[in-house]
């Protein structure tokens, strides 16, 4: 997130100062979105788990909830920074955002037992469509 911000606002230090708590937030967000998402292949493959305080064996639907809250209240503080960002950067962005957001909800209607054995992901039709919903709110300036 603060390579990229950098790169967003052309080097302009209070602008990136501005937005630099968003783009960690939103940054963080993405990456535990995949980190949920992975959940099988990180544990089984990798022997990893990115969330400390959870048995990734044993997660269940309370576990489950309470790093989804984390996720989404990281999503929030990073669309918060996603309206101020210059709108050249704006649009790319944000499709990621609701890309990101789209597949946390699908992580959070899927019971934990399923995310423990399948990679869970959003359609293909689903992505165009998100896609051409972030241009048109893009365009007609509704982020």
């Amino acid at each position: 997130g603060l390579m990229c911000l950098r790169v967003f606002v052309k080097g302009d230090d209070e602008q990136y100062e501005n937005l630099k708590e968003s783009a960690m937030a939103l940054g963080s967000a993405f990456q535990k979105v995949n980190f949920l998402r992975d959940l099988k292949a990180d544990h089984e493959y990798l022997n990893r788990s990115y969330f400390p305080d959870t048995n990734l064996l044993e997660l269940d639907e309370q576990s489950k909830a309470r790093i989804v809250q984390e996720i989404k209240e990281d999503f929030a503080l990073g669309f918060e920074g996603i309206v101020k960002l210059p709108n050249e950067a704006k649009f790319g962005v944000y499709t990621a955002y609701k890309y990101y957001y789209k597949l946390l909800q699908k992580l959070q209607r899927t019971p934990s037992l399923q995310i423990k054995n399948a990679r869970i992901r959003v359609p293909n039709y689903q992505k165009f469509g998100l896609l051409a919903k972030s241009y048109v709110n893009y365009k007609l300036n509704l982020v």
